[in-house]
């Protein structure tokens, strides 16, 4: 059986990444598969559930917390990992899959995932393989739907915080608010991006500023 892997949410300065591998006979998957990027929310949201409700495919989901991306493992490291976990989610021995490289070299990162896995499976990667492969496809979309959802709940407890990435003025007026507010970052942030350091230092040099 042929799978899928991507992953969302790698860059953001809020939240979780996640992971999903989907799996099952491409022919199954709607017709309006693609890239997660060039969709709607509500396009996602639908082709997810129809996608969730087939139980001839099966979806493999990773999340990777804040508190493992401040931790000791590299980014880079905890991508490969991500998609490892969505995959032993649902591959079996002599499934094939391809996976949206999230390197350079998509073979290195193949071999990356690959020594993750115990099982016994064929593994390539492609650079926008989400365009390529509507297995891909149909994983970037859940990914992003996880990571959607996720977000959401995290405005419903912290107030509105944007899409959680850098370059969202929403997301830095946020983060500038809490640090302002309870002189520490939000739970949900990632400390250890240069965002989030530099929304501390900014705090600091403004209470320095006011002695």
């Amino acid at each position: 059986m042929r799978f899928g892997v991507d992953e969302a949410g790698k860059g953001p300065v809020i939240g979780s990444m996640f992971a999903a591998a989907v799996r099952g006979p491409a022919h199954l998957l709607p017709n309006d598969v693609d890239d997660s990027k060039r969709l709607t929310a509500a396009q996602r949201e639908s082709i997810a559930a129809t996608v969730r409700d087939n139980e001839e495919i099966n979806i493999g989901l990773a999340e990777i917390s804040v508190e493992r991306i401040d931790g000791p493992t590299d980014m880079n490291t905890l991508t490969v990992e991500a998609h490892a976990e969505a995959i032993a989610a649902v591959a079996a021995p002599g499934d094939g899959g391809v996976l949206d490289a999230a390197d350079v070299s998509p073979a290195r990162f193949a071999d990356r995932v690959q020594t993750e896995l115990s099982l016994d499976i064929d593994l390539r990667a492609e650079h926008q393989a989400d365009e390529s492969f509507v297995l891909v496809g149909a994983a970037s979309i859940v990914a992003k739907v996880a990571r959607d959802r996720h977000v959401s709940a995290l405005s419903e407890e912290f107030g509105e915080l944007g899409s959680g990435y850098p370059s969202d003025p929403v997301t830095r007026r946020f983060l500038a608010g809490f640090v302002e507010e309870h002189d520490r970052l939000p739970a949900c942030a990632r400390s250890s991006w240069s965002t989030s350091q530099a929304v501390l230092e900014a705090a600091e040099q403004s209470s320095l500023a006011e002695f």
